[in-house]
């Protein structure tokens, strides 16, 4: 029952957040009247709510339960003053982003109002993570059976651009480790550019990457990656804490 009731919830998506019923079952698996009674019993206790017409979304009970994840909403908390810092700084699309699995998670973001419009995934939204700096800074210091995982999967590919074989890909990582830090040219969108670093725990552990995306045309990378390395900095000092507000902030200033 829990593993079907899980299936009704993530027939959702940030495309389709409004569902029939009879959708419900069909992107679940589950017969119609199944699906019926599993709304009915989500409904009662919040997770989903109808909005008429017969459609039903996810209810805000659910929305409460999920912001109380640990992971994400320390990482939040420690990385966004230093966020509105780079984003401040920058004046381009500013993004926090851990690894689920062979994929992406976007877990904050903060977007540049005259910067590059359609190119960013909204928070909650995931995407593999080999195509694009985010993911691939994360791939680079993940554990070889991921990696190997990743490398024997089919490599979705965005373009042309984004790299869709093992020698690529190996190259990449090696380079990340080297380096520090990773600029990617067109890999999801002709248009951006993305530049990404690693953010490590008080052991060291990679457990997010920070980024901005920015015009290809005209870009300068050398620029954003120094703002980036010292909020990667201070986003891994202020994990080191019990209460992240007290953390000593890095200012970035504009030109």
């Amino acid at each position: 029952m829990i593993a079907r009731a899980a299936r009704v919830l993530e027939a959702f998506e940030h495309d389709r957040p409004v569902l029939t019923v009879a959708e419900i079952a069909r992107k679940a698996g589950v017969p119609v009247a199944t699906a019926h009674r599993l709304v009915n019993q989500l409904v009662e206790v919040g997770f989903l709510e109808r909005t008429g017409a017969g459609q039903v979304r996810i209810g805000m009970h659910l929305w409460e339960l999920a912001s109380f994840g640990a992971r994400a909403r320390d990482l939040r908390e420690a990385a966004m003053p230093y966020l509105e810092d780079i984003h401040a700084a920058t004046r381009q699309h500013t993004q926090l982003m851990v690894l689920d699995g062979t994929d992406v998670l976007v877990v904050e973001q903060l977007r540049a109002r005259q910067a590059l419009d359609g190119i960013l995934l909204a928070v909650g939204r995931r995407m593999p993570a080999h195509t694009g700096s985010g993911g691939l800074v994360l791939l680079a210091h993940a554990d070889r059976s991921l990696q190997e995982e990743v490398l024997s999967g089919p490599l979705a590919r965005f373009n042309t651009n984004t790299p869709g074989d093992a020698v690529s890909l190996r190259r990449i990582w090696a380079g990340v480790r080297r380096e520090g830090w990773l600029v990617c040219d067109g890999y999801v969108d002709p248009r951006a550019l993305g530049i990404a670093v690693p953010v490590s725990d008080a052991e060291g552990c990679v457990v997010a990457s920070l980024g901005v995306v920015i015009p290809s045309e005209g870009a300068r990378p050398s620029e954003h990656i120094s703002v980036l390395l010292a909020g990667a900095r201070g986003i891994s000092r202020a994990l080191q804490t019990p209460k992240f507000g007290q953390t000593r902030r890095v200012k970035y200033m504009a030109d």
